[in-house]
């Protein structure tokens, strides 16, 4: 797991937005002005460290927010 510390402004976005709900790295892209495939290594990150899961081809939901612990 990430901790908050371990967090780029970018990841802050990303989570604000998995707070909302789901996600896909265009939406999110769209939402935060960062290209689509930063926000895809933003979210593969998150998902290697378990603080997000992929649960279909390019949709992503939060499992624990680091800026929570």
């Amino acid at each position: 797991m990430l901790s908050e510390d371990d967090l780029a402004p970018a990841d802050e976005e990303l989570l604000g937005l998995l707070q909302e709900g789901r996600i896909t790295a265009p939406y999110a892209a769209e939402e935060t002005g960062y290209s689509t495939q930063y926000v895809r290594e933003r979210l593969t990150r998150m998902v290697e460290h378990g603080n997000v899961k992929k649960i279909h081809e390019g949709l992503y939901e939060i499992i624990e927010d680091p800026r929570r612990r």
